[in-house]
């Protein structure tokens, strides 16, 4: 079965930030990180839930509630009190990000980047910022930052796999995860791959 080009790379776009977020949430105990559009749902993890006041529908800046700019306010505090703690760098960063404020969390990303640049979960927590805010050239470039200290991390050759294919570079996407499969093709990631080649087939 053949698919539309334009669909497929639909499909694997969609697969690439599945992989994403699992890692992200892999390497942290903050929500996912997903758009809101006018007429999505409101995702139903604990930032969301603080971010409204109760019997509302929808985030503003009229309704947000005080448990999240408590929550806000403290992890704030904590960085600053102390900022060389990559913990409290990482738990603002992790919940400006699933608070959709993706620009404010990649410099306490790259802060703890800085004093330990092998530290992959914060690569991949950026790949997944740049992943939502469409910038596909800063996603690669941080799954390829995670391949230089993890050369066998079947989540990031898939995810330059599903970045190629959306390229429209299939003959690359095909080396990336015929890589993923060759290092274990039973692994959700594995599968994963082996699905994603049988549709560019």
């Amino acid at each position: 079965m053949k698919f539309k080009p334009i669909y497929l790379y639909g499909i694997l776009a969609l697969a690439a930030v599945i992989i994403l977020l699992v890692v992200s949430q892999q390497s942290s105990n903050e929500p996912e990180h997903l758009s809101m559009e006018p007429n999505q749902n409101i995702p139903d993890d604990e930032v969301h839930k603080q971010l409204m006041e109760k019997g509302t529908t929808a985030p503003s800046r009229e309704n947000v509630s005080k448990e999240y700019k408590e929550n806000m306010a403290r992890l704030k505090n904590a960085v600053e009190t102390n900022p060389e703690d990559t913990v409290a760098l990482k738990n603002y960063a992790d919940f400006l990000s699933a608070s959709h404020q993706m620009n404010e969390a990649i410099p306490y990303y790259e802060k703890i980047l800085k004093m330990n640049s092998e530290r992959t979960d914060i690569h991949f927590a950026l790949a997944v910022v740049y992943f939502n805010k469409q910038d596909f050239a800063k996603c690669e470039e941080q799954n390829k930052n995670v391949l230089v200290y993890d050369p066998q991390n079947q989540m990031a050759l898939y995810n330059l796999g599903a970045i190629a294919a959306t390229k429209g570079n299939n003959n690359s996407a095909k080396s990336f995860w015929n890589q993923v499969i060759g290092i274990d093709p039973e692994s959700e990631t594995g599968k994963l791959a082996s699905e994603s080649l049988s549709k560019l087939k």
